[in-house]
């Protein structure tokens, strides 16, 4: 499949609530991904520590032989860097890192619409679900990403 057709995947029906914030199970993007592509893989790359002892964590899916990577902070249930963090924090990180990279293949990619949207604007760009067309603007600021460092973005997205 390519990238219009595993945008197309619908995973809404995998997705749960919490605390205003849409959330995907790591192991439903796997799961979709493998079923779309039995030969997409995925592998970690060394992370790095920040001078504040933070960590960021990089993951790279390569399916029909396109290589996406994609990175994420270890973070708190808060959606806060942790500095110092443990190896619970940071192999929650790491999953939390592969499910973004299969977005950016295209599965679950619209949950992240409006991530990079500053957030004094006070309004959200989401793409039109039904149309997948332009994004529009709405004035509800609820978080429908999967995972981010952006202080809006879920934190548990894709979790364990």
């Amino acid at each position: 499949m390519d990238y219009k057709e595993l945008r197309s995947i619908d995973v809404s029906k995998y997705t749960e609530k919490k605390n205003g914030l849409t959330y995907l199970s790591w192991s439903y993007a796997v799961d979709q991904l493998l079923l779309a592509d039995p030969k997409a893989y995925w592998f970690y790359s060394e992370p790095k520590v920040w001078a504040d002892n933070t960590v960021m964590v990089f993951c790279t899916v390569v399916s029909n032989e396109v290589a996406r990577t994609a990175q994420l902070p270890v973070m708190d249930y808060k959606n806060k860097a942790i500095s110092n963090p443990d190896s619970w924090a940071v192999n929650t990180a790491m999953q939390r890192c592969l499910a973004k990279a299969i977005a950016l293949h295209g599965i679950g990619l619209y949950i992240y619409n409006g991530e990079d949207v500053p957030p004094d604007l006070g309004e959200d760009f989401k793409m039109d679900a039904a149309t997948q067309q332009e994004p529009k603007v709405i004035s509800d600021r609820k978080s429908t990403r999967l995972n981010s460092s952006h202080r809006c973005i879920s934190y548990a997205v894709f979790c364990l």
